[in-house]
């Protein structure tokens, strides 16, 4: 059996990482058994989750798990799409993991009053007297990691600009139509899935969020996947007393 790498349920998320809940959603886009166990970011081999364990083999990162579980299973998670049609989807899940994750992860790490609602919790298994030394090393990192893509030297309303632009672009190249593609969950699905309900949990308090609110096609959109990929997932809008 297939086994998952994952941080696990957190911030109101199956999983803190969009890249997880990706994977996950192709698995069981796939219909394949697969066992969900807690990473360790220290044992894989680019130091990032998602990473699956399958007959011996060790596969990272979600498009290449993807191709992994379409190439030895026989699967298409795009089945029913044009050439035309897939290069399109892959334009837009680049548009959404290479911009618009990055302004989710933004706003979790770089905000103080938000990453001590969040990401701090990663935190909580550090020697106490290690800890905040720890917490500053990886907060450097990650600023820096954030300059360097570039995302991190815009103002927060140039970030919020950027946003709006591959929301409104989303939204509009779904249109009315029910998934990403068509009238049928593809493998784009996953990751916009993902990526919105990252931007849209309420333990962050974002301009960002409230942006993705601001698209009324997308919220339906968002709880047609949940229900279908995650219905036995405590959603905020089913617990609103939890969300909090």
């Amino acid at each position: 059996m297939i086994k998952l790498h994952a941080f696990g349920p957190m911030f109101g998320l199956p999983d803190p990482s969009p890249y997880v809940t990706k994977t996950e959603i192709h698995l069981r886009m796939a219909d394949l058994a697969y066992e969900k166990v807690a990473g360790d970011l220290d044992k894989t081999p680019k130091h990032k989750l998602p990473i699956i364990e399958d007959d011996g083999q060790i596969i990272d990162d979600s498009t290449f798990i993807r191709s992994h579980i379409e190439r030895t299973r026989g699967i298409d998670l795009d089945a029913g799409l044009s050439v035309r049609e897939r290069a399109e989807a892959w334009a837009i899940e680049r548009m959404l993991e290479d911009h618009l994750c990055w302004a989710v992860i933004y706003d979790r790490w770089m905000d103080e009053a938000n990453f001590m609602r969040g990401p701090a919790q990663f935190f909580q298994g550090a020697p106490a007297h290690l800890r905040d030394g720890i917490i500053k090393d990886v907060r450097t990192r990650i600023t820096t990691k954030m300059s360097d893509h570039g995302i991190g030297r815009h103002s927060p309303a140039e970030r919020l600009e950027l946003a709006h632009r591959s929301l409104s672009a989303l939204a509009t190249l779904m249109g009315d139509r029910p998934y990403v593609m068509g009238q049928q969950a593809t493998a784009v699905d996953a990751f916009t899935f993902a990526v919105l309900t990252a931007a849209l949990a309420p333990l962050f308090d974002t301009p960002l969020r409230q942006a993705v609110e601001g698209y009324g096609s997308l919220i339906p959109y968002v709880r047609r996947m949940a229900v279908r990929f995650y219905p036995d997932h405590a959603w905020w809008w089913d617990h609103p007393q939890s969300a909090a």
